[in-house]
């Protein structure tokens, strides 16, 4: 609504942003959508949200869709951020700790976010047939937007995804296809083929918007907590877009007003299986080398390279955070545990976080007292196999 240019970045490069663009054209890395925050803030205040929809749309001002009739909608954003006293009276340390509960969007994860946004602007630009790798949810969450929009959808996903997400691609209409590979594997098969086809390709971070919807997590959390953000955010990264998405929230709306200067500690984390992101934090290294023989229970998590990555690993080092990896057996045994003191039925990818923590704690990183809040990005039932 009140976009000016997307900003490359890397580079910096500026871009058009009313013709469809998917990365920089100088350095192919990813395109970030940048707003006349002056005027957007004029409508869009802290006082006005009281009276808006109960959707990420309420924040429309800072939404990249020029027009409301090309708003593709299933309802999503607005998550519950629930306070775990059961859970956190079971750490060794006192502390205010939090679920925010992403399962409880449309198609059940934090992807339908991205969707939302990416294929109301791909509606608004003309698009007919979209395209993705997916582990799994981003795919569940594409198909189902795609059909609401009427276009089609082509979707390509490991052999071993979670069945749940194949039938649901299925069922929603989108051509599937099975990969016998890795995500890294179904992306090349996308950028091969997506010339020849006429596919938009909507891979994380490879078009300017999923970050977009994404973003919109920072901007609830902020609401939630009454514009005080918390001192940590735990959040499970395989791409990584809501991380680096949230970031970018949190500098729009001190740009507005919102909030100061404050950030939480941003901790990105891992399965020690696929770790790329927190192995090239520890090396002290901008960019995450491809992590070799990736594999891992949370699906979501299975990215063994980000094109992302030096976003992400900015944003936790500008915040004083840090990146962490806990073993599939620990972050399977976490989703019973909470799920027992809570009621929360958490992805493999979001319970990997309480591990994280209890490591975090038992070093120092994390002290009596602080506020945490847990990145639940999706629901378990969607991982049944994760659990046999």
């Amino acid at each position: 609504m009140n976009v000016t240019h997307l900003e490359c970045a890397l580079c910096g490069l500026r871009h058009e942003a009313n013709v469809l663009q998917n990365l920089c054209i100088t350095c192919g890395k990813p395109l970030l959508v940048r707003y006349d925050l002056e005027t957007a803030g004029k409508t869009l205040t802290r006082e006005s949200l009281s009276t808006r929809t109960s959707t990420l749309w309420r924040y429309a001002e800072v939404l990249p869709v020029r027009s409301p009739e090309n708003i593709v909608s299933l309802g999503e954003g607005w998550t519950p951020l629930f306070k775990t006293d059961t859970l956190a009276g079971r750490l060794p340390v006192k502390l205010d700790l939090y679920i925010k509960d992403e399962g409880q969007n449309p198609t059940q994860s934090f992807k339908a976010r991205g969707m939302t946004a990416a294929i109301s602007m791909a509606k608004e630009l003309g698009v007919k047939k979209v395209a993705v790798p997916s582990a799994g949810n981003a795919a569940g969450a594409l198909a189902a937007y795609a059909a609401k929009a009427g276009m089609e959808a082509f979707i390509f996903m490991p052999a071993d995804t979670p069945r749940a997400n194949i039938v649901e691609c299925q069922q929603t209409g989108a051509n599937v296809t099975l990969v016998d590979g890795l995500i890294t594997d179904c992306g090349k098969i996308v950028a091969e083929r997506k010339e020849a086809e006429g596919w938009f390709d909507v891979s994380t971070l490879k078009e300017p918007y999923r970050v977009e919807g994404k973003k919109t997590m920072g901007y609830e959390l902020a609401e939630q907590f009454d514009w005080n953000l918390p001192d940590v955010i735990m959040y499970p990264t395989g791409g990584g877009t809501g991380l680096i998405g949230m970031w970018k929230a949190f500098d729009e709306m001190e740009q507005m007003g919102w909030i100061g200067s404050k950030r939480p500690r941003m901790v990105s984390l891992q399965s020690a299986t696929c770790a790329p992101i927190v192995r090239a934090f520890e090396n002290g290294e901008r960019f995450a080398d491809e992590f070799e023989n990736a594999s891992t229970v949370a699906s979501g998590l299975r990215v063994p390279k980000a094109i992302g990555d030096f976003l992400i690993l900015d944003a936790v080092r500008a915040s004083g955070g840090t990146a962490i990896s806990v073993t599939d057996a620990e972050l399977v045994e976490a989703v019973g545990e909470i799920g027992a003191a809570e009621g929360i039925f958490t992805a493999p990818e979001g319970s990997a976080c309480l591990p994280a923590l209890r490591k975090l704690i038992d070093i120092g990183y994390v002290s009596a007292g602080e506020s945490v809040v847990i990145f639940n990005t999706g629901a378990g039932v969607k991982y049944l196999e994760a659990f046999e």
